[in-house]
């Protein structure tokens, strides 16, 4: 998780999560659950997005974990390459009856991860958040035993939500990796070039452009913000810190100016504080 995040969206040990890792607000019983889930794709975002492997060795390696979670999932042997990450998930599997689906969307996000570096649309950028994103927030609601549609799409908000705040809290740190996650029909309504967000040309076009994209985060969010009153017990407490470290970010990066494209947003003391008393009052 990047330093300063709150402990919110999956993806790269320096990383920003889209859940809490096991945390002491969590339900004893479900902690190593949670923590063998968060393994799994932490394992794997790491193979799609650390070191200097070529594209094609981390599709490769990406494969081998794709075979060893079916494999598991099939009751089967995993390999010996992750044996402590599917030693762990193969009992949650087993005794949770999880839904494999979700686990294996979240490998297809980190896959694209690996070749996809622009996106055209924000239906396009959805996408990948309905991958990348959205299935770490339903394997929870399956854990704490909530099924029902209406939560599964405030769910789905909270988690986009949280994954588009990171995009845009990192703008200065992915562009420079080659990275633009801000869709290519929004930097046309806004006037703004390719040639710019790579130059990190913080110019009013580029100013507005942020502040909208930071501006739909919000409202998103804001649509699954009843969720955490449907969650039983401390979970629906730890689900209130993700919703309010989620809008606490974008706060910050209002403060900023919208100019994510120079500085990254930190929270701070503070900051936990504002937090934890919004979540009181939510």
């Amino acid at each position: 998780m990047n330093q300063g995040s709150p402990p919110v969206a999956v993806r790269g040990v320096d990383h920003y999560e889209n859940f809490p890792v096991a945390s002491w607000l969590c339900p004893p019983h479900l902690r190593p659950a949670i923590a063998a889930i968060y393994w799994f794709a932490r394992t794997a975002d790491d193979l799609a997005d650390e070191g200097d492997a070529p594209a094609d060795a981390r599709l490769a390696d990406l494969a081998a974990y794709r075979a060893d979670l079916m494999a598991v999932a099939r009751g089967g042997p995993a390999s010996w390459r992750w044996a402590g990450v599917f030693g762990n998930l193969r009992p949650v599997i087993t005794q949770f009856d999880l839904p494999v689906g979700l686990l294996a969307d979240l490998l297809s996000a980190f896959e694209q991860d690996v070749v996809k570096q622009r996106y055209a649309s924000e239906a396009e950028l959805l996408d990948y958040c309905r991958r990348s994103a959205n299935p770490v927030g339903r394997l929870l609601l399956h854990l704490y035993g909530v099924r029902d549609e209406a939560a599964l799409r405030e769910s789905d908000s909270i988690c986009t939500a949280l994954q588009l705040i990171n995009f845009w809290q990192d703008l200065s740190v992915d562009i420079p990796r080659g990275r633009i996650y801000l869709p290519a029909d929004a930097w046309q309504r806004h006037g703004v070039t390719e040639a710019q967000l790579l130059a990190q040309q913080d110019t009013p076009d580029a100013i507005n452009l942020v502040a909208a994209c930071a501006h739909s985060a919000r409202a998103t969010m804001l649509k699954g913000s009843q969720l955490p009153g449907k969650v039983p017990g401390r979970g629906g407490w730890e689900l209130r810190l993700v919703v309010q470290g989620g809008l606490r970010i974008l706060d910050k990066i209002e403060a900023l100016g919208f100019n994510t494209l120079k500085a990254r947003p930190k929270l701070g003391r503070w900051d936990f504080v504002v937090m934890g008393w919004r979540a009181l009052w939510m």
